[in-house]
């Protein structure tokens, strides 16, 4: 059995091993360089997404006529798509080159927010007539810099001085920002991201542990600190209790859930949103989807966040390097989470956050920075290493990013051509 060798562009080559001839999958046609899976539950919901506006804006007081919303959102979608398109047919590593900028944008916004920002919901997050919520380009751009950083950084990752704190600085500069809106929610998410990023890239278990605790200690903090904090933590405790007990916005949530029963009462025919569901088309969207469409309609989009889940995952495995599996696997777990996050939230699963639903809720920050990732995640699935049909053939190092490491706690595993530590 002979090797090959990928060469992935500006990096060390990755010695695969090769299967016998006539047992290693064929790839795919020029026009099929895709995740099919994957591009198929995105069209999904985006697809559901755009149903969904319609079904809980149409006929809606105070908005100028039937479609306004649903225009609004189609064009936002439109734009998405195109820039999805466009990212996934460049090369991820060419964005090596703007990652600074791009978090120096970022930081900018964020600071013009506090400034010039607009108030929406006793929150200061928008810009430019509410069009922008820079908290959202912000977690994208945390991900694709940590991604870059942390891949630079890869061989002096385990040196606390270099690796662990030098990232706890910049995410406490971005989540800093971020808590002064307030988005508790955004400053937290950023704060998970960053840790799986450092899991995923090889951080030892002491320092996996010692990240969480910090994790830990901010959202505390943050709690701690803010009045919106400790009033959401009050409420949700109360709505364990009791949901009679709980905030406003999931009583009305939960009444949604419960008039769809099974199978709801027909798209258009929700009634909550007339009657005080906040933001019916936004971050209730799935409260509406469950009235509507019922346990069925519900628990289906549920399924399609977790077949997302699982082709993001599959794509950070067949990586050709470990960018690229930083990449995939941040994308994958910001989309995930936020969607956990919006559904959890509705029943009183999670404290209340103002996550908007990925690909299905009306906003244009939200859906642009979404595809704007989609089409990173797919740049890096179209380098993906093709798997070899014969199981005992050994698997390349860089797929073994998302094989959780329980088996050696004391070691990193090696990626591109590194040595392993000695025990």
């Amino acid at each position: 059995m002979g090797q090959s060798t990928f060469i992935a562009p500006n990096h060390t080559p990755v010695v695969q091993p090769m299967a016998k001839a006539g047992k290693t999958r064929k790839p795919h046609p020029l026009f099929l360089q895709v995740d099919v899976p994957l591009l198929l539950v995105i069209c999904t919901l985006l697809v559901i997404g755009l149903i969904m506006v319609y079904s809980a804006s149409w006929n809606y007081p105070n908005t100028p006529n039937t479609y306004t919303i649903l225009l609004r959102q189609a064009r936002w979608v439109l734009l998405g798509v195109v820039l999805a398109i466009i990212l996934s047919r460049i090369d991820y590593h060419t964005y090596g080159r703007y990652v600074v900028w791009m978090m120096a944008v970022t930081i900018a916004l964020l600071i013009a927010v506090l400034g010039v920002g607009e108030t929406h919901f006793n929150a200061t997050r928008t810009l430019f007539k509410g069009s922008v919520q820079p908290s959202e380009l912000a977690k994208l751009a945390t991900i694709v810099y940590l991604s870059f950083w942390l891949f630079s950084k890869r061989e002096q990752i385990s040196d606390f001085f270099r690796g662990l704190f030098p990232m706890a600085v910049i995410l406490g500069v971005i989540s800093g920002l971020i808590f002064l809106e307030p988005d508790l929610s955004a400053a937290f998410t950023i704060f998970v991201l960053g840790g799986l990023l450092f899991f995923a890239a090889g951080g030892e278990l002491r320092q996996i542990v010692l990240v969480a605790l910090v994790v830990v200690l901010m959202a505390s903090l943050l709690i701690t600190l803010s009045d919106t904090g400790k009033a959401r933590l009050t409420q949700y405790i109360s709505g364990l209790q009791s949901p009679i007990h709980a905030s406003y916005h999931v009583r009305r949530s939960i009444e949604a859930v419960v008039r769809g029963q099974l199978f709801g009462v027909g798209l258009g025919n929700s009634s909550t949103k007339y009657t005080g569901l906040p933001v019916p088309w936004t971050d209730s969207i799935f409260a509406v989807i469950a009235e509507e469409t019922g346990i069925v309609g519900a628990s289906t989009v549920v399924i399609l966040y977790l077949v997302f889940l699982w082709r993001g995952i599959h794509i950070a495995q067949r990586a050709p390097d470990l960018l690229g599996s930083l990449l995939a696997t941040g994308i994958t777990s910001w989309i995930t989470l936020e969607a956990m996050i919006n559904m959890g939230v509705l029943v009183n699963v999670f404290p209340f956050a103002g996550n908007a639903l990925p690909m299905i809720s009306a906003g244009g920050s939200s859906m642009v920075t979404t595809m704007v990732g989609i089409g990173i995640l797919m740049s890096v699935a179209r380098s993906t290493v093709p798997a070899p049909v014969n199981n005992n053939t050994e698997r390349s190092a860089p797929g073994a990013v998302i094989n959780l490491r329980w088996r050696d706690r004391r070691r990193r595993l090696p990626r591109n051509g590194r040595s392993e530590r000695p025990r």
